[in-house]
């Protein structure tokens, strides 16, 4: 059963504006961090004043929306700011596929921000000042593989793009897993500064040990109006200012490149369009270019019709074609059929939501699930029916050294 803490009676909340508070994951306390910063900008949380399993299955985010409503919508709340992300706050993970365990909601008991100028303090109930105790390096480290070795998972990408070679699909996107052994306990804090530092325009998240930095934004939701950042198409960084410039120019020129993107843009237009009065997306996409990889990118904006909250858009967009594959259901299908393993919360949705029904969602991608010595890192790519798969092995590799990079500095 789901075990919600601290819902017996209604939430205390309380929000005040409070000065810069500097660099927001240094006021951290290492006992279950929540985060989401980007460029030094969002949220973080410690304590739990309310937590609940979400129960998996294909209404998982209804149940969620369900659940905050009960316990947020009955909060004594007294808001000073009065700004998407003031109130009371839930943070989440949800697994990337609706039939796994894992999925959970926490209302943290306290949540640090600032946005737009602007810093505040929420608490909720009575919470006791935690203590803070200086972040630790997780000292050596080994790795070993994850569920499958490099030529099993090069097997695997064969066998998919012969499906789609065959008809039975367009594109699927598989991930692999690695897994971090540290001679001490991990430090969540230190990943999260370390991820912070070096990749400022991507989402720096932790959620109930699940830790990375996400250059994908599923949704933004302020008020009325909608956000999503669509990324697919990938390339590794060059190895100096010219090689760099003629991968980007290759990769914005390759038909594989720009089908898959075609893809993921077309599923997003395709969801979000009902949910819409009014919605753009980009002829032509951008290039993205971050500190290990390239990436094709389209910026999409939208106005909601109905009031949807942030989960209702998040429930309609999971799993995209970026995560997923075309046509989704059939490709969700050979993910379960080949990939062999559990994704748990990789590649699935991961951000907050207020109680007014705002928030920021993205992609769990370039992250890993964190407890105790041990940390299991995800990477993936599209696969499509010309993918080679020594050249997608050297794809996943350059994600993961996202993750190799936060614990090893």
């Amino acid at each position: 059963m789901s075990v919600a803490l601290g819902t017996t009676r209604p939430l205390p909340v309380r929000t005040t504006p409070v000065g810069d508070p500097g660099d927001l994951l240094a006021s951290l306390p290492r006992t279950a961090p929540y985060a989401w910063i980007r460029n030094g900008e969002g949220l973080v949380g410690w304590g739990e004043a309310a937590r609940v399993a979400v129960p998996p299955g294909p209404g998982r985010f209804a149940w969620a929306r369900e659940w905050l409503a009960t316990v947020l919508g009955d909060a004594q709340v007294h808001d000073d700011v009065r700004t998407p992300g003031s109130g009371a706050v839930a943070f989440g993970s949800f697994t990337f596929d609706e039939d796994a365990h894992g999925s959970v909601l926490v209302v943290p008991r306290a949540v640090l921000a600032r946005r737009d100028g602007q810093a505040w303090l929420t608490t909720v109930g009575d919470t006791p000042l935690e203590t803070f105790t200086p972040v630790r390096d997780p000292g050596r480290i080994s790795y070993g593989d994850g569920s499958l070795t490099a030529p099993e998972w090069q097997g695997v990408v064969a066998r998919a793009a012969r499906r789609i070679r065959e008809g039975e699909l367009e594109k699927v996107v598989l991930a692999r897993d690695l897994v971090a052994t540290t001679e001490r306990p991990i430090d969540v804090r230190l990943l999260l500064s370390r991820l912070a530092a070096r990749y400022p325009e991507c989402y720096t998240f932790s959620v109930a040990g699940l830790v990375g930095a996400t250059p994908e934004l599923l949704i933004r939701r302020t008020g009325q109006e909608i956000e999503s950042l669509v990324l697919a198409g990938t390339t590794a960084r060059g190895t100096g200012a010219a090689d760099d410039l003629a991968r980007g120019a290759a990769l914005f020129a390759s038909a594989k490149d720009r089908h898959e993107h075609e893809c993921a843009i077309a599923s997003v237009r395709q969801t979000l369009s009902p949910l819409c009065s009014a919605l753009t997306t980009p002829d032509e996409p951008e290039l993205l270019v971050l500190p290990n990889v390239q990436h094709l990118a389209s910026h999409v904006t939208g106005r909601l019709a109905d009031g949807a909250s942030v989960l209702d858009v998040v429930a309609a967009m999971h799993p995209t074609a970026a995560v997923g594959g075309t046509p989704t259901k059939t490709a969700i299908q050979v993910i379960r059929e080949l990939e062999g393993m559990d994704r748990a919360g990789y590649a699935g949705p991961v951000g907050w939501i207020d109680a007014n029904g705002d928030g920021e969602w993205g992609i769990a991608l370039r992250s890993g699930q964190v407890q105790g010595r041990r940390a299991r890192l995800f990477a993936g790519g599209g696969i499509m029916g010309d993918s080679d798969p020594a050249a997608e092995l050297a794809e996943a590799q350059a994600k993961f050294r996202v993750m190799q990079y936060a614990l090893e500095g």
